[in-house]
């Protein structure tokens, strides 16, 4: 689903940010582009399918382009109902990886439930895998891939069939390093935070309560607050004297947003910027999610 902005950086870096301009832009795509469905859900959101991450990902990016600010849940696989039981697509999956990495290969495809249809070598350094697995496995398998495999990996799918709905996927990515408050980010809290795991920001950037800055290390979601500098004091010496030499920072993309936001969080896109957050970013946000959740 998608709806316009409503973080605290609305308005700011992009010409439409209304739910009727949105409605409007989404009215006209639908008229040349077949393959995009599009169904109003009320409170200014729209429920938006089409053919994969990537068919997605570029109408997205048309969106951004033409000036529209927006908000983007987690994408989810459509699933239909035959004689009262729901059913979902299942894709045959074909991977070619160098030796050295059939590991990795085994490991991530064994999270997602993946059954080995057939492995065999194509060469002294490259192998072929065929997996069978749920579409919805496959949301972020790619880019994970191409990371963890220096981009050596070939990889394709293709829908062969339907299966009845599977047991839920447990929850893959670490967890979250979240804003803790609003201001602009400092070396100091940027290197606190990356002791904790991997951040996507750097200095001198604006935050918001809520916002996701970084991925933890562990599986649970921290706040961390990036906007606190160092303490002055009168005494100097050569160890609080040094230079803060921070990582750098993860580009946060389009297709990266929409494989890491879970079903709590959103991605916020402008003209401008990319981010990640939190649907709750303030205390009376988080208690209402709940009571709907508990309502749920």
């Amino acid at each position: 689903a998608i709806q316009p902005n409503k973080s605290p950086f609305s308005g700011q870096e992009g010409e439409f940010s209304t739910a009727n301009q949105l409605e409007e832009r989404l009215n006209r795509e639908i008229e040349t582009n077949l393959s995009l469905q599009v169904k109003k859900i009320g409170n200014g959101k729209f429920e938006v399918a089409g053919k994969g991450e990537l068919h997605l990902t570029v109408f997205l990016e048309d969106l951004r382009r033409d000036g529209y600010e927006l908000e983007v849940e987690k994408p989810e696989v459509i699933v239909k109902e035959v004689d009262g039981v729901k059913m979902e697509p299942v894709e045959e999956l074909d991977i070619i990886i160098p030796n050295d990495y059939t590991g990795i290969i085994n490991q991530e495809l064994g999270k997602r439930y993946a059954v080995l249809v057939n492995a065999a070598p194509i060469s002294e350094k490259e192998t072929e895998f065929v997996y069978r697995l749920p579409t919805r496995a496959l949301i972020g398998l790619k880019s994970l891939l191409v990371t963890q495999t220096k981009g050596t990996i070939i990889f394709s799918s293709q829908v062969v069939d339907y299966q009845p709905l599977g047991k839920p996927i447990r929850k893959l990515r670490p967890g979250a390093l979240v804003a803790a408050q609003s201001g602009k980010a400092v070396s100091y809290g940027l290197n606190i935070a990356q002791g904790r795991g991997s951040t996507f920001i750097g200095p001198g950037t604006q935050v918001y309560q809520g916002m996701i800055i970084g991925k933890n290390t562990k599986e649970n979601d921290i706040e961390v607050n990036v906007c606190r500098g160092k303490k002055l004091t009168n005494m100097r010496s050569k160890s609080s004297d040094g230079t803060i030499q921070l990582v750098p920072p993860i580009p946060v993309t389009l297709e990266m947003g929409l494989d890491f936001i879970e079903n709590d969080e959103l991605m916020e896109i402008t003209t401008k910027s990319v981010r990640l957050r939190k649907k709750a970013v303030s205390r009376g946000e988080k208690r209402q999610l709940r009571k709907n959740n508990l309502a749920a």
